[in-house]
């Protein structure tokens, strides 16, 4: 039987038991990307958020239908069209590719459908219909517009007063102010499709309500997005889709915070904004990549509670980057360590660092899934994950730990692999480390044969017993953020991550 958890409801406000319209399912649908260009690491953390949520939930049992659409048809889409002297479709083919690569390069799961605006008219058009059967719905001038007032609800998402509302779209044929457009009319030389009102396209709103409705039928499990869709975007897919199907239209609304770019002035103050394309301030996930490991990114917003602002500032993926350093090095740590015997007694034996890294291994299932079931708590599961691996890398510097610990080291490998559940620590160590090496090298500009040549030159110098040759030489190194590890069987070098 899959297991309970609890989830923040932003229709009601507060945290809810999760019950789903059919035992042990959920019918997960997040709104995705509007194609007209490439995805930002702001679009990046509600991916994760919810990549994360279904891995973790299939984890624990349950059957999720994921679905996520792709907004390919578009004011922003048909803009860049005309501006390149392309089909709008190719414009939208070519982001969605990219998109999907980008996701890849994330390490996402794909949903289990992604439908599109472009194919989904039929649906559209009949929705929009029994809209107007049903009083719900006008067309005038070609255009069709949603009667706000007729649907009294309106607001309750967004916990609204509809009298304090400011205007919507301005539009002379509107009977009132507040209406929104579910067919716009065709302009001259715009994609358009046939209607019973006239060639034209859907507005932004409607299509999430049918596309939810064919995927997953007329009521889901969860909907889910950015908190800034909360109005006037979801609001008024509850209006529509409650009107045409008579039946309530989403059980859980599920909102992850916004990323903001935090700056730091002149005056040594920071300031932060909302990060968006269309404010020029967008940093593309494809740039994240080149520099960090995906699981650096995928961490840092798992850092944080979903719902939470999170912060994007020039240190945050470096921090990120060295505490996953730090967990794949306890995982190592804790697979090093051998010999038998009971674990308490070895506990005892090697002393308190020893009793702490047992304790916390065998307790941090409970508390990681406890966290995790608590309102998808991935902030506070994730810092068990870190209590836990620095008393791992603790004890592990003692002297008996690699020859004795090994009763304690399985343990905290079982809670440690844990986290791969969520995405993370999906490489070896020396696959982890060669990914590091690759990244940032390149992103500090520094060349790998340079390196490996100051490497092999300061080896030779030891050879020779020339350590103060050999000493400049690792003086070089660390002014280029290199570590260099003397081992029994040779010579090691990895990027230093951190200052200290």
């Amino acid at each position: 039987m899959p297991a309970s958890f609890q989830l923040y409801n932003t229709l009601s406000r507060q945290v809810e038991p999760f019950e789903p319209l059919t035992p042990g399912k959920i019918g997960l649908y997040v709104c995705g990307m509007t194609v007209y260009d490439h995805a930002h690491v702001g679009h990046a953390r509600a991916m994760v958020v919810f990549d994360t949520f279904v891995r973790w939930r299939r984890h624990r049992g349950w059957d999720v239908s994921f679905v996520r659409n792709f907004t390919d048809v578009d004011d922003k889409i048909i803009r860049r069209a005309v501006n390149e002297g392309v089909p709008a479709a190719e414009v939208a083919q070519r982001y969605i590719d990219a998109f999907h690569d980008e996701c890849d390069a994330l390490g996402l799961l794909r949903p289990d459908q992604e439908p599109r605006v472009s194919t989904s008219m039929s649906g559209i058009v009949a929705m929009i219909q029994r809209l107007i059967d049903d009083g719900h719905a006008y067309a005038a001038g070609g255009s069709v517009w949603f009667s706000v007032r007729t649907f009294p609800a309106y607001g309750r998402l967004s916990n609204q007063d509809i009298e304090a509302m400011q205007s919507g779209e301005e539009d002379s044929v509107k009977r009132d102010s507040l209406d929104f457009a579910l067919w716009k009319a065709a302009k001259p030389d715009e994609p358009a499709w046939d209607s019973p009102w006239g060639p034209g396209r859907p507005g932004w709103h409607i299509e999430c309500s049918a596309m939810t409705a064919e995927t997953l039928g007329p009521t889901v499990d969860i909907h889910g997005g950015g908190l800034d869709l909360v109005f006037p975007h979801h609001e008024n897919e509850v209006a529509q889709s409650e009107c045409a199907n008579h039946m309530p239209y989403v059980r859980y609304w599920m909102h992850n915070g916004l990323l903001t770019l935090v700056k730091k002035t002149d005056e040594g103050t920071f300031q932060s904004a909302k990060m968006g394309k269309s404010l020029g301030n967008a940093f593309n996930i494809k740039d994240a990549l080149r520099s960090y490991p995906a699981e650096a990114l995928r961490l840092y917003y798992t850092t944080a509670h979903y719902r939470s602002p999170l912060p994007w500032s020039e240190d945050a993926i470096p921090e990120a980057l060295a505490m996953l350093a730090r967990l794949y090095e306890a995982r190592e740590v804790a697979a090093a360590m051998g010999g038998e015997g009971d674990p308490d007694a070895v506990a005892k034996e090697l002393g308190p660092d020893a009793i702490e890294a047992l304790s916390l291994s065998r307790s941090f299932g409970a508390r990681f899934d406890a966290a995790m079931a608590e309102d998808f708590n991935t902030a506070e599961a994730m810092g068990y994950a870190f209590e836990l691996a620095r008393a791992i890398n603790r004890f592990g510097n003692h002297k008996k730990a690699r020859s004795r610990g090994g009763p304690i080291g399985r343990l905290a490998l079982a809670a440690v692999e844990r986290l791969r559940t969520l995405g993370l620590l999906q490489l070896d160590g020396a696959a982890f480390q060669e990914e590091v090496k690759q990244k940032r090298l390149g992103a500090m500009g520094i060349s790998r044969d340079e390196v490996e040549q100051l490497i092999a030159a300061r080896s030779a110098a030891r050879a020779q017993k020339d350590w103060a040759a050999a000493d400049r030489v690792r003086e070089q190194l660390e002014a280029l953020r290199i570590l260099v590890m003397d081992r029994p069987d040779g010579v090691d070098w990895k990027v230093r991550l951190t200052d200290g």
